[in-house]
């Protein structure tokens, strides 16, 4: 694959905060991507950088083999759509529809013609009269139709409703097929977009602490089921990321994926496996990750405190 996007060592510090901790990756061309994480975890600061509307502390960054900072030439083959974009007072989404058609060389009118007709948006309402939900569908319009080669969606459909999240879905995945185009897409809604992303990157207190592609991160984990004592015997020496106990039930969510011997020797056992949901597994790793840092945060401490 080729890669569009790469990311070297790459920092950002706000005073004493790090947003941003040294990360590197690289985002390839013609992928659906879902760059998720919980809030304040560093994706928008991230995103704000790769599109050069943010500075980096540190680190390199290349978009097409270039720096992406005051290079029109690579910032036109990029669509930044977030959920806090402003606008003028006056504008109207006409003017909004307009203004990116000029900007963005593969924009298609008909397109968005299309999208403003399924999401129902009043076109001559000014924007800041709009609700959110009708401000949220401005910025998808804009992020579909203008077809640029990499797409970044930071969180901008979060005003709409299930069925207009529905239809921004499906209309992205069928252009996708007939255009394909690089595609980040930040979302808290992770069970509403596992079926569209094709690889995960997960970023964490500024880090990222997955990257592999969807159907891997699928079979990485487990949930085993069943008495406590049995649940126990077969988890031994296996990374635990989640544990949940009800009298002499025990729910267990482990890392890694399960051989036929494993599944053997659960039926014998008597235990069940269920699978973990794409949202399950990137909540319990990043709660495993905070309570590892913590961990050794307290351990460290406790030695600089018997060294005094």
């Amino acid at each position: 694959m080729t890669p569009v996007i790469e990311v070297t060592g790459l920092t950002k510090r706000y005073r004493e905060t790090v947003a941003v901790d040294d990360v590197s990756f690289a985002i390839e061309k013609d992928t659906i991507y879902g760059l998720l994480g919980r809030n304040g975890a560093g994706k928008t600061t991230v995103m704000s950088i790769l599109t050069a509307q943010n500075f980096a502390t540190s680190g390199d960054v290349r978009v097409f083999g270039e720096h992406p900072y005051e290079n029109a030439r690579i910032l036109q083959r990029m669509c930044f759509v977030r959920e806090s974009q402003k606008y003028p007072d006056d504008a109207t989404p006409i003017h909004a529809f307009r203004t990116a058609g000029l900007f963005f060389p593969n924009w298609n009118q008909e397109f968005a013609d299309q999208l403003i007709d399924d999401f129902q948006l009043p076109l001559k309402t000014r924007i800041k009269k709009l609700s959110r939900g009708q401000l949220s569908a401005v910025g998808v319009i804009i992020g579909l139709a203008a077809r640029a080669e990499i797409t970044f969606f930071d969180e901008p459909y979060l005003g709409l409703d299930a069925v207009a999240r529905q239809i921004f879905y499906d209309r992205l995945l069928a252009d996708y097929s007939e255009n394909p185009r690089t595609v980040i897409l930040s979302s808290h809604l992770i069970d509403e977009v596992a079926n569209l992303i094709e690889r995960v990157l997960v970023i964490d207190r500024g880090r990222i602490i997955m990257d592999e592609s969807t159907d891997a991160v699928r079979d990485r984990a487990a949930n085993i089921v069943g008495d406590t004592a049995a649940v126990n015997a077969f988890v031994a020496g296996r990374e635990v990321i989640h544990r949940e106990t009800l009298g002499h039930v025990s729910s267990v969510t482990v890392l890694g994926a399960l051989t036929a011997a494993d599944r053997e020797k659960l039926a014998r056992s008597g235990l069940d496996v269920t699978p973990v949901s794409l949202q399950q597994l990137i909540v319990r790793t990043t709660q495993h990750a905070a309570e590892n840092a913590a961990s050794t945060h307290s351990a460290a401490s406790a030695e600089e405190g018997a060294l005094r």
